[in-house]
């Protein structure tokens, strides 16, 4: 059926990424699921693909998906590949809806935007209408002179018009919630020691950060919106995150130290490439499929030898 031919386009033939060998014994059931990929390229491949799954997983559920995506380097690779086959037509684009879990307070057509790169690499290609891209509206706010805490309520009066289910904490359960996470642990604009753990709203406006560029202020949602979710997926890359990494899977467990820790629990999913994972510790169950290229090049061996 129409379903079955969905997943099938998705997840083709090949084993999932679950059957590859861990590093440990087995998973514990309090952490995230843990995937580390050779480079950059296979990650973004994979976690497109499990966006993807999860996308499709909802609609079938719940006739539409709420995706938070996020900014910085790490989707524009992801975007690519979503909007290219077979995910172009296997997700049903036209249920899903798009939300921002941090804008920086920028017009959206400013490099420095969250919403750019979704803009230019995605939605150019898919069929997403309109009303369910739901951008945080700084552009209107910027040339009517509001303040950002203006902005942020209104985009939390847009997220409670969606009617989502609340969880017992009283936030919403969106299906995916997708971050990078910054140098000092941070997610979504929740930065450490940051005053919006104590700010009930689900979406605040965060003051300009003097710790880490760019210097801006920022709208973020809440960062129980990540414990609220039905798949917290944090991708990072690169040799510089591998320190954080270490501390963020590390025995200590201080969630407004290292807001990031939000993500590493039972049901969430970690996607990182080799450099990024290089000093996680020993013990943390791992999946390590093999490249994709690799993988690539097997199969066609195993074409031609038969």
């Amino acid at each position: 059926d129409c379903r079955r031919a969905r997943r099938s386009a998705v997840t083709g033939n090949s084993r999932r990424d679950e059957d590859s060998g861990p590093d440990g014994g087995g998973p514990a059931t309090s952490e995230p699921e843990v995937i580390v990929l050779p480079t950059p390229a296979d990650a973004s491949h994979v976690a497109a693909r499990r966006i993807a799954e999860a996308l499709i997983a909802a609609v079938e559920a719940r006739g539409a998906a709420h995706w938070v995506t996020t900014g910085g380097s790490t989707p524009g690779p992801i975007y690519r590949h979503l909007a290219d086959m077979p995910y172009r037509e296997a997700v049903p684009w036209d249920r899903v809806h798009l939300w921002w879990g941090d804008e920086r307070w920028v017009p959206p057509e400013d490099i420095l935007s969250n919403a750019l790169a979704c803009w230019n690499l995605l939605l150019r290609d898919v069929p997403v209408p309109l009303d369910q891209v739901h951008v945080v509206p700084i552009d209107d706010a910027l040339m009517a002179g509001e303040p950002p805490e203006v902005v942020a309520a209104r985009y939390e009066t847009a997220l409670r018009a969606a009617d989502l289910e609340i969880d017992a904490a009283g936030f919403p359960r969106l299906d995916i919630v997708l971050v990078g996470i910054g140098p000092d642990g941070h997610l979504f604009s929740v930065f450490p020691g940051s005053r919006t753990w104590d700010d009930p709203h689900w979406v605040q406006a965060v003051p300009a950060p003097t710790h880490i560029t760019p210097h801006v202020a920022r709208i973020s949602l809440h960062p129980r919106i990540v414990t609220a979710a039905r798949m917290p997926m944090a991708v990072t890359f690169g040799p510089a995150k591998a320190g954080i990494l270490a501390e963020i899977f590390g025995p200590e467990r201080d969630e407004r130290r290292l807001p990031a820790q939000l993500a590493r629990r039972d049901g969430a999913l970690w996607i990182l490439d080799a450099a990024a994972a290089a000093e996680l510790p020993s013990g943390l169950w791992v999946e390590r499929p093999p490249s994709m290229a690799h993988a690539a090049e097997a199969s066609a061996g195993s074409t031609r030898s038969s």
